[in-house]
């Protein structure tokens, strides 16, 4: 389907690429008019080359005349000329090397050589987990950002700050309620029956992602999933890197089937003692609200579909005016705005952060501490807190051969929120819905024929979430070639919440009272896990070639325990969080075990000349997650790189400054499957008969089912041209998931609807991926940075024998992706009849979801990525950054199909049939009584029609910084910031928000940050 939108933009992108190309090729190349120069005494025309240490010409330095601003740039030949006099001073600077000063002197000739910046390409070191790589050497695929981009975005998730910055990393924001989960996935989902998470490591110690929330009391709130990584302050990050390909993922085996997030907080810094003071105050509102009926409109849809169903004779009955007080008992001419009443308010974060660091020779340290308060768009004093608690230790002998880092993080969560979002309410309540509170301020019920959604704000859901992260590591280096280090690591997470309903927030007319209907329902959840990692490494150069070998052992184990209650019947309100005062307690969940992991690594690094690397890893990983036999798996990989520019016949060219190709291949493994699948398991129901507490059997033993497989490919070739002013990378990859663990049916006459086993099914998941990064412009004062990232993934079901006769066969088809939904087609309304109509796949002459759901529709994204630019003058800075989506999505037509329903709906619906021969986009109007045309609605919602077009550009962010030049205040450094995020959308969408296009879930808010950084 073609989309005229997103190709007009998919042009003006292009057309944006090739001017930032052209803009760079004009710098470099030097092709810029000269400034225009004051012409003075003593004046004289200089003229110079200036050359790397080969003795090669540099094209597009920048020669700046000190404290003036006249200046040139040198052509291709590393040639310039400009005006000065004997007694300026030369400013040169050009990226990758050093800035250099000369002095013009009595000379009017002159030969520069500038030396190679330490913080070239080659110098750049990237965190690989168990090992560092720096850019320029690096064979696997490892994605980055730093504290730079982090601090620009006023966010609570470390997931968030990553959106749109990294090619193959999709992530999306499930609510824009604070504390809430992201959904993430790395080059796609790999397994049918798994998630698509992946590995978390902070500071060297694995992380759990998921949620320990339950669905009994936060469903309707955030779904249930409470991201744990909301523990994470972003501002304590120094960086984040992705690990994608195999070569750099099969160091950690199994666990890094999904890829590998690696978090690295700040450490301390050796200089003075350094105070750092960050305070923000930002606002947050929802960014678009829907077009929904007024009044008028509404009421009179409402009588036009109960007088097509009819019953005219029911409305006019007294004994049903329950069934539409909308129409008799309610005011006809009152209007409230009910998006703007419940959730057009303002959301206010605060946020202070101080931090203390400093060290010397042999010892640093950082002590920080964060506290942030927010509340919600909601009514009501719902808020979000946070309070957390960084510290980081590294030591060092004087001979440098024993050392020694310890860092800490604790997090303390405070979230109290309604228990249901109040957004789905804002969308459908009748317009013409009475006022909230009566003229005693008292929730109005309006004679019992309204259902307040303010009764929410009785509910109560709170959730107190504390986060312990240890990590210590020590190393000695035993001979100069050879060391020894253990990473020791243990982290808790701690998840306790409760959801109260007491009877007052159920209308009156039911005559619930606290003995009939208050109950409390808690969660207690507790996840503890340690690591304990040996290694030893060692490296040796035997004339050009370089080998570093690292071999070392992990030692994990992880219990998690979780109980949830549920108490109801209580003398009054005010003792439901007293237990022993229910009448009734019933245990939901009550759930304990036990994980252990234990594996072998090992890595060797073959260097030859800086030209030829390769790059060997393997693992050999045991989970008790698998039967006996079965529990150990080998994974490994091969990587390797052929860094081309550093061949003679390419080394000297002066355009192209580095080139590398690189490819990779090996495998991974997956055992997250949960705990004690193989076995016989049992489970308590919470129920009883005669007295006696039920058993359940809930797992079949299998003790032959082993490891998923992901079988992972990659080819990159990676170009930098002048001096690395201009760089590219592109990939292509390829995964193949097999030995899929999934249910294989059972007969019913076992008891068991399914056994959980391996099945020769294979998923693949193909790609490119494109980064791009330029300095258009470093001229001393001024500087304009771009970086732009694209990624076209493709995932495919290849392989799953007998797929028509399995359970799968609705749900998946062989050759499309695991994304799809198998739809009704839809063919519109009929013109004579105003019913909406559907393709008949199997032509039986019925429709229904047996044999005529079979339009195929695919909601992953078709491409996405982001572009971002980065401007400063002086002590100015300017940062702005979009992110862009191809892809399909649910709009509204899949809850809101039906004109005259006793909701509100979008002023779309207006469009609906009324008379035969009508063309209209919606059915004819009903009130919800003639049965006949369910079929027709409900199928509708599941149709070709309730999907579209969800492509969009977002300002992800932007961020205006103003530093305060140190002749105003010498004695500190001080940062005025304004940062906004989620400022606009550019879509053709039908709903709230094209990336979460549900409508019952708040979307992401539109926010606005003011701070201030100070340094003392």
């Amino acid at each position: 389907m073609k989309n005229t939108f997103f190709n007009k933009v998919r042009i003006q992108l292009f057309c944006i690429l090739l001017i930032v190309i052209s803009l760079n090729s004009n710098l470099v190349l030097g092709n810029f008019k000269h400034t225009k120069l004051n012409f003075r005494a003593l004046q004289q025309q200089i003229s110079g080359n200036v050359v790397d240490s080969n003795n090669m010409p540099i094209a597009g330095v920048n020669i700046q005349i000190k404290n003036t601003s006249n200046g040139a740039y040198t052509n291709q030949d590393g040639h310039f000329t400009l005006i000065a006099k004997s007694t300026d001073v030369l400013v040169l600077s050009y990226l990758g090397f050093e800035t250099q000063e000369i002095l013009v002197g009595a000379k009017i000739q002159l030969t520069i050589v500038l030396q190679e910046d330490i913080t070239a390409l080659d110098a750049v070191t990237i965190n690989a987990g168990y090992y560092s790589v720096s850019e320029k050497q690096r064979t696997g695929n490892i994605a980055k950002i730093d504290t730079k981009v982090i601090e620009k975005q006023p966010v609570n998730n470390p997931l968030s700050a990553m959106q749109g910055h990294m090619s193959g990393v999709n992530i999306v924001q499930n609510t824009g309620l604070p504390g809430g989960g992201y959904s993430i996935d790395i080059r796609g989902k790999n397994f049918i029956n798994s998630g698509t998470d992946p590995l978390y490591i902070i500071d060297g110690v694995p992380y759990g992602s998921e949620s320990l929330g339950s669905v009994y009391i936060s469903s309707g709130i955030n779904r249930g999933n409470t991201n744990p990584l909301n523990a994470i302050n972003p501002n304590d990050i120094e960086s984040i890197e992705v690990l994608k390909d195999a070569d750099a993922t099969a160091i950690y085996g199994s666990r890094a089937a999904n890829g590998v997030v690696l978090i690295t907080t700040k450490k301390g810094k050796k200089g003075q003692t350094k105070f750092n003071l960050n305070l923000n105050s930002g606002l947050g509102r929802v960014s678009h609200f829907l077009d929904l009926l007024n009044t008028e409109e509404y009421l009179a849809l409402r009588r036009e579909g109960i007088t097509n169903d009819g019953r005219l004779d029911l409305l006019n009955n007294p004994a049903y005016d329950f069934i539409w007080p909308d129409l008799k008992l309610w005011d006809q001419n009152r209007y409230t705005d009910w998006q703007k009443k419940l959730i057009g308010g303002t959301a206010y974060r605060n946020n202070m952060q101080l931090s203390v660091s400093g060290g010397g020779e042999q010892t640093q340290f950082l002590i920080s501490g964060s506290h942030q308060n927010e509340s919600t768009v909601f009514p009501g004093d719902s808020r979000y807190k946070k309070t957390s608690i960084h510290t980081n230790l590294n030591h060092q002998s004087k001979n440098q051969k024993f050392k020694v880092n310890f860092s800490t993080i604790y997090s303390k969560e405070d979230n109290r929120l309604p228990r249901l979002d109040l957004t789905g309410a804002a969308y459908t309540l009748e317009p013409n819905a009475p006022k909230l509170y009566d003229d005693n301020g008292e929730l109005n019920w309006e004679n019992n024929t309204f259902d307040n959604p303010l009764a929410l704000l009785e509910e109560t859901y709170q959730a107190d979430i504390n986060t312990i992260v240890l990590n210590g590591g020590v190393a000695y280096q035993i001979l100069p070639s050879l060391g020894v280090k253990a990473n020791l690591g243990y982290n808790n997470y701690n998840f306790a919440s409760y959801r109260l309903l007491p009877n007052t927030s159920r209308n009156p007319r039911f005559g619930f009272t606290p003995e009939s209907y208050s109950n409390i329902t808690t969660n207690d959840s507790d996840r503890e896990s340690w690591i304990v990692e040996p290694q030893i490494d060692w490296k040796e150069k035997f004339g050009k070639l370089n080998i570093k070998a690292l071999l070392g052992t992990t030692f994990q184990r992880q219990t998690m325990d979780q109980l949830v209650l549920t108490a109801r019947g209580f003398p009054n309100n005010s003792l439901m969080q007293n237990l022993s005062a229910a009448n009734t307690i019933q245990i939901d969940e009550d759930n304990a075990s036990t994980y252990s992991y234990q594996a072998f690594f090992c890595r060797l690094n073959f260097n030859w000349d800086d030209k030829y690397i390769l790059n060997l890893t393997g693992r050999r990983d045991g989970s008790s997650r698998f039967g006996p036999g079965s529990q150990f798996g080998n994974f490994g990989a091969v990587g390797g790189a052929w860094i081309f520019s550093e061949e003679e016949f390419i080394k000297n060219t002066g355009l192209l400054t580095f080139g590398k190709l690189r490819a990779s291949y090996g495998i991974t493994g997956s055992d997250n499957i949960g705990d004690y699948k193989f076995l016989d398991s049992y489970s308590i129901t919470g129920n009883d008969y005669n007295g006696n507490l039920l058993l359940e059997p809930t797992g079949i033993y299998n003790p032959e089912f082993a490891w998923e497989v992901n079988n992972k490919l990659e080819l990159a070739f990676e170009l930098g041209f002048f001096n690395n002013r201009l760089t590219l990378n592109s990939v292509w990859y390829r995964n193949r998931s097999s030995n899929q663990l999934i249910g294989i049916p059972l007969a019913s006459t076992t008891g068991f609807s399914e056994l959980t086993g391996n099945f020769d099914a294979t998923v693949e998941n193909t790609g490119l991926e494109f980064d791009f990064n330029s300095i258009n412009i470093s001229n001393g004062d001024f500087k304009w940075n771009t970086v732009f990232n694209l990624t076209i993934p493709k995932n495919r079901l290849l392989k799953f024998p007998d797929l028509e006769s399995s359970t799968f066969a609705n749900q998946y088809i062989l050759g499309e992706p695991l994304s799809i939904k198998r739809l009704f087609h839809a063919l519109g309304v009929d013109s004579s009849t105003g019913v909406y109509q559907f393709e008949d796949y199997n032509e039986d002459g019925v429709i229904n979801s047996s044999g005529d759901r079979n339009w195929i529709e695919d909601f992953s994204p078709e491409f996405y990525g982001g572009l971002g630019n980065s401007i400063s003058y002086k002590n100015l800075s300017l940062d702005f950054f979009f992110q862009f989506k191809k892809q399909r999505a649910f709009n509204t037509k899949s809850v809101q199909v039906a004109p005259g329903y006793r909701r509100n709906v979008p002023v779309s619906l207006l469009n609906h049939w009324q008379n035969p021969g009508d063309t209209s986009e919606y059915m004819l109007a009903t009130g919800g009584l003639n049965s006949s045309l369910y079929p027709s609605i409900s199928y509708q919602t599941i149709s070709s029609a309730a999907v579209s077009d969800a492509s969009f550009i977002r300002l992800r962010n932007i961020t205006l910084n103003f530093k305060i030049p140190k002749s105003v205040l010498p004695n500190l450094d001080l940062n005025l910031y304004l940062q906004g995020q989620n400022l606009f959308t550019i879509t053709g969408f039908d709903g709230p928000d094209p990336e979460m296009s549900s409508l019952i879930i708040l979307p992401p808010l539109r926010q606005f940050t003011i701070g201030a950084q100070i340094g003392f």
